[in-house]
């Protein structure tokens, strides 16, 4: 079993059951999935970058991520409906363990002047959103093989009510919170 895991189980959920005052333990705030997003907007001149992008999500997470679309047509982006704008996986289970595991323990201590992430990321529902700047702080991405820096965006789903309780579990899980916000 991942230890990201185990941690949620035997420290995170009897701390949240008793700091919020949970009745049940199905009450208890968790992580229903994470989505990585990588969006293209380069894809509709160069279809290499897309095949790179997508190449990197599937290093980075271990499944073949899904192409997404434009919805509506925007003139001045020249953009139509339809058009490929980006690529995103959607990890659930083991993976997502893993994942979350190898992000808050391995990848966001090497990105540089890291002093923490915002705390104030949180959708109002009990998401968060991360953005990173480039793929390269994840160690299974080799430097030399990279044809351009591309940032990403990693959006964690809780079940959690309200933003306070998502803060708690993923404080407890280890997420690196910036202290001075």
């Amino acid at each position: 079993m991942n230890r990201l895991k185990e941690s949620y189980q035997n420290e995170a959920v009897p701390a949240l059951k008793k700091a919020f005052e949970y009745g049940n333990v199905m009450e208890v705030p968790r992580i229903q999935k994470v989505v990585i997003n990588i969006g293209l907007g380069e894809a509709m001149d160069n279809p290499k970058a897309m095949e790179a992008a997508v190449g990197d999500l599937v290093t980075i997470s271990g499944q073949k991520p899904i192409q997404t679309k434009a919805r509506t047509s925007i003139a001045n982006f020249k953009l139509r409906e339809g058009r490929i704008i980006g690529a995103k996986v959607t990890l659930r289970g083991d993976r997502m363990w893993f994942f979350l595991d190898r992000l808050i323990n391995v990848a966001l201590p090497r990105v540089r002047d890291f002093r923490g992430i915002s705390p104030d990321s949180f959708d109002g529902r009990g998401n968060y959103t991360l953005g990173l700047r480039d793929q390269l702080i994840f160690p299974e991405i080799e430097y030399d093989k990279i044809d351009k820096l591309r940032g990403m965006e990693v959006t964690i789903v809780t079940t959690a009510k309200n933003d306070e309780h998502a803060r708690t579990l993923l404080k407890l899980l280890g997420m690196p919170f910036r202290k001075d916000a």
